[in-house]
């Protein structure tokens, strides 16, 4: 009789390894079935989000940023270009003494083509740029915040200078809005 009921336990785990076997695979091409649909879903969604955003892009941009869309287009997978500045000195607001503020800086742009235009409407951004730097006070531009700041509202004021409406977020900060990116500073000196 000890036969017997060995037997019978063999045979109940046969079927155990292959309902285990088969609700694995059950499983698995399930989640490979939903991988499949967030990826579609999320793809659907990226290009639908960049048709609407180059709508409103175009229909904000000014004359100039109609011309640098024919120039060239921006591409992002290739690295960025940067534009180097020439140095400015200026003499900051006087309300904390006297004081002067040199600063290095490097425009990132996101396709080579813009260095051209740049070149084209650089008295117009150096002369913002002056005004701009010329009206901070020392104590505005001595922090990592304050440095940030004037990095974004360069930014916007460079960008406008080409043509580009500003923009803002919820929070009353510039975005970028143009062919410029980002102001990167080489050099920053309060004395």
């Amino acid at each position: 009789m000890a036969k017997a009921p060995a037997k019978a336990e063999e045979g109940d785990d046969v079927p155990k390894k292959k309902g285990k076997l088969g609700l694995i695979i059950v499983i698995v091409l399930l989640v490979v079935l939903i991988l499949v649909a967030v990826a579609v879903g999320a793809l659907l969604l990226l290009k639908g989000g960049k048709d609407k955003a180059a709508e409103e892009h175009a229909q904000q941009a000014g004359p100039a940023a109609a011309q640098l869309q024919t120039a060239g287009t921006i591409d992002l997978s290739k690295p960025p270009t940067f534009v180097p500045l020439d140095a400015f000195t200026v003499n900051l607001r006087r309300d904390e003494g006297d004081h002067y503020l040199q600063v290095v800086a490097v425009l990132r742009v996101a396709d080579a083509t813009m260095d051209a235009t740049l070149k084209a409407f650089m008295p117009e951004i150096r002369h913002r740029i002056n005004l701009l730097l010329s009206s901070k006070l020392p104590s505005e531009v001595a922090t990592i915040e304050g440095r940030q700041a004037l990095a974004l509202t360069i930014t916007e004021q460079t960008n406008e200078a080409l043509g580009f409406k500003p923009m803002r977020d919820a929070a009353g900060q510039p975005v970028p809005n143009g062919p410029v990116q980002s102001v990167l500073f080489t050099s920053f000196i309060i004395q």
